[in-house]
Parts: structure tokens; C-alpha cells; sequence
């Protein structure tokens, strides 16, 4: 089979989708499946290179608008690249790839997966919106990754018929402890011992992913001043990092917040293994799935995450694998938090957490329902 996936970005960006295309892409092309990433590089430089057996092709940007990068070689890139393609695999939110393959793409089949809805930009929404209605027309199958955000989407809900659910899927293997057990012990001494002596809590809390407004680590942020027996560990950068990093201070909690930055995917595993309780306080709708959050729970880790009315509230089960509590609401977020001060509970739900991965949430079962979804309509079936 011969895939085009088409996003904004690629490795060595890192992110969620992109995280996400880069691991589906290997996984095809070691399923000896033809595989190209169409995306946009950093600069206003074409570049082209092959990743672990995928062909990646790199157009010029020439301008960024609102997180839209714009590269006037786009449609062509993609009227090549999609020829005598069986598949062209959009991922969304990216606007110009979208209306490109809708104008200009010529491959088989059109599968659209659904990351998120535009949330924020919607100036670029009011002017792209009957564009977006003629992409989902088009698109041969939507892949929603949960069966809520598919149904409570105002673009995907009236077109369910052709929606398939399919969550994401991460290597639970790699969050095994006995891997990184001693590592991670290391880490938590060393995250502890860094702390002036007047502030030396006894649980470590976790967020990982891009710092970006809906992850609403400002929530958590603002419960830190309720929890003088907690260290907030963030792993990662983005656009919030120096507003979220003064809040901490104003608040008086600056000790006990520490911002480590980037973690490379060998380091990461140990962070997980080094927490006692995960933290996903997202505050939109914008974080439709949560990856970091099946990598807590693969690594035995409670997760206290927010209703926003997306997959999050179904990965994580209240009261099962961890707490669900109201979004933009820091004292309820505190008062989960004490609640897994209790070890057996922490351990007891962390376990339930595991066993939930690697029953419904593997890589493996993910790019294999993927692959069932280009059979499926490159069959015509269910049209």
C-alpha cells in the first residue's frame, strides 16, 4: 500500500501528532507498506530525506499564521506526492494541507484523522468553515480517536456514518519499571535534594507535554499553595513557560514548581517511574486524547485529569485508574491530589491504570486498526 501522510510538522518537531505521525509512519513502513510524510520545514528551504524507511519531504515555509504555517509549494508538492497514491492521510487541525489534498490531492482514498477541533483561531475558523464542511465531504473515513469527542464535535456529528473510532496507541513495553527503576529512584533524590531545606515534600506530581494555554498547568499552579507536601515536575517547553514560571513565583510556590524543559524519549520513562501521581488539568477542548496520559498509566501512575468533554474523561476512569475533576477549578484539583496522598490507593489505582493500556490502548492494536480503515474504504465497503 502506498500512504502519504500530510501535516504541518514532523520530527524533529516534537509534539503529540507529530510524535504520532512519525511512530504510525515507521510502524507502516515496517509493515512493508510504501510510506511518505508531506510537511513543512522550519525554514524557506525544501529538504527531503528517509527517517527508518519513510520518505520525508520538507516544503519551504514562507509564513506562519496563527500556528498555520504557510508554503506556497504546498499544492504542488501535493498533487505529486498524491499521485498513484492508495492513500492520503490527512491529520487535523492543518488547514492548508486539509483544502490542498481536497484541491489538488490525487490519491485513492482520503482518510482524515480528527486530532482536535479548531478551538482557539477563530478568525482563521469564520473565513475557513465552508472549506472545512467540503474536507469532511470528501474525506472517504474520519478517525476520531474516542466515540465522545466524535459525537460531541459540532464538525464530526453529523457525519458519524463515516467516522471509526480509533485510539491512540503507545509502546506500554517502554514505560515498563523494571527498566528504569533504579534510574528513576536517582532522579526523584536528585528533584527532592534540589529543593531548599525549608521545602522538602514527600510527593512528587507529574505533567508532561508542549506548555501550551489548554493544558491549564496554571490550575495546577494555583492548587500548589493547598499542598505544601507536593513538588510539581513539568517536563517540557512551549509559549506558556515564562508566564506559567512568574505565576509560581507570585504565588509563592516557585520552590516546590520546576519547569526541567525537554526530556529525550530515553529520559522520559524514568520521570514517569520517578512521580507519584500524574496531573492533566487541561482546560479546552483542544486536548482531545492526551498521550502523556496513557504513558503515566502505562508506568503504574494515578492521573488526576479535567472534564472538557473529550477522550480524557474516558481514558482515565474516575474512581478506577485515578480522579476526574471539574475543569478551571484549582481547589478541587488540590483536593484530589490529597486524596492520593494515600499510598495503597495511589498503588491500587496505578495498577488499574496498567492493566487498562495494555487491554485497550497498545500501538500495536492502534496501527492495526488504522490499516483496517484504508482496507476498508480502498474496498468501498460501508460507502
Amino acid at each position: 500500500m502506498h500512504i502519504v501522510h500530510i501535516y504541518k510538522d514532523y520530527f524533529p518537531v516534537i509534539g503529540g501528532i507529530e510524535n504520532h505521525i512519525r511512530q504510525l509512519a515507521e510502524a507502516q513502513a515496517q509493515r512493508g507498506h510504501r510510506v511518505h510524510v508531506l510537511t513543512t520545514n522550519l525554514n524557506a528551504r525544501r529538504a527531503s530525506e528517509v527517517l527508518n524507511n519513510v520518505q520525508v519531504t520538507k516544503s519551504p515555509r514562507h509564513l506562519n499564521v496563527q500556528s498555520t504555517p504557510i508554503s506556497a509549494a504546498f499544492p504542488r508538492d501535493v498533487a505529486r506526492l498524491t499521485a498513484g497514491a492508495d492513500v492520503a492521510h490527512l491529520h487535523a487541525p492543518y488547514p492548508i494541507g486539509e483544502a490542498c489534498n481536497l484541491w489538488f490531492g490525487r490519491s485513492r482514498r482520503t482518510i482524515l484523522t480528527w486530532h482536535s477541533d479548531i478551538v482557539r483561531q477563530r478568525t482563521l475558523l469564520r473565513f475557513y468553515a465552508p472549506v472545512l464542511r467540503r474536507v469532511i465531504q470528501h474525506a472517504d473515513r474520519i478517525i476520531a480517536t474516542s466515540e465522545a469527542y466524535a459525537r460531541t464535535s459540532p464538525w464530526l456529528r453529523d457525519h458519524l456514518s463515516k467516522c471509526r473510532i480509533v485510539p491512540l496507541g503507545i509502546d506500554a513495553v517502554c514505560f515498563d519499571q523494571d527498566e528504569t527503576d533504579a534510574q528513576a529512584q536517582a532522579l526523584r533524590r536528585s528533584l527532592f535534594a534540589a529543593l531548599p531545606a525549608h521545602a522538602r515534600p514527600t510527593l512528587l506530581l507529574l505533567s508532561v507535554g508542549r506548555l501550551r494555554y489548554y493544558k491549564g498547568l496554571d490550575d495546577l499552579i494555583r492548587a500548589m499553595p493547598e499542598l505544601p507536601d507536593a513538588v510539581a515536575v513539568i517536563v517540557g517547553t512551549g509559549p506558556m513557560a515564562a508566564e506559567w514560571q512568574a505565576l509560581a513565583r507570585q504565588l509563592g510556590v516557585g520552590e516546590r514548581v520546576i519547569f526541567v524543559g525537554e526530556v529525550s524519549d530515553a529520559e522520559l520513562p524514568a520521570y514517569y517511574h520517578a512521580a507519584d501521581i500524574y496531573v492533566a488539568p487541561a482546560n479546552s477542548r483542544a486536548e482531545a486524547f492526551g498521550l502523556s496520559i496513557l504513558e503515566a498509566m502505562a508506568s503504574n501512575l494515578p492521573v488526576i485529569s479535567t472534564e472538557v468533554g473529550t477522550a480524557t474523561s474516558w481514558i482515565n476512569q474516575d474512581g478506577v485508574t485515578g480522579f476526574v475533576v471539574p475543569a478551571r477549578q484549582p481547589q478541587a484539583m488540590a483536593q484530589a491530589i490529597q486524596r492520593l496522598g494515600d499510598a495503597a490507593l495511589r498503588q491500587t489505582m496505578g495498577a488499574a491504570a496498567r492493566r487498562r493500556v495494555q487491554s485497550e490502548f497498545t500501538f500495536e492494536q492502534m496501527v492495526a486498526r488504522i490499516e483496517d480503515v484504508y482496507c476498508e474504504a480502498l474496498s468501498g465497503s460501508f460507502d
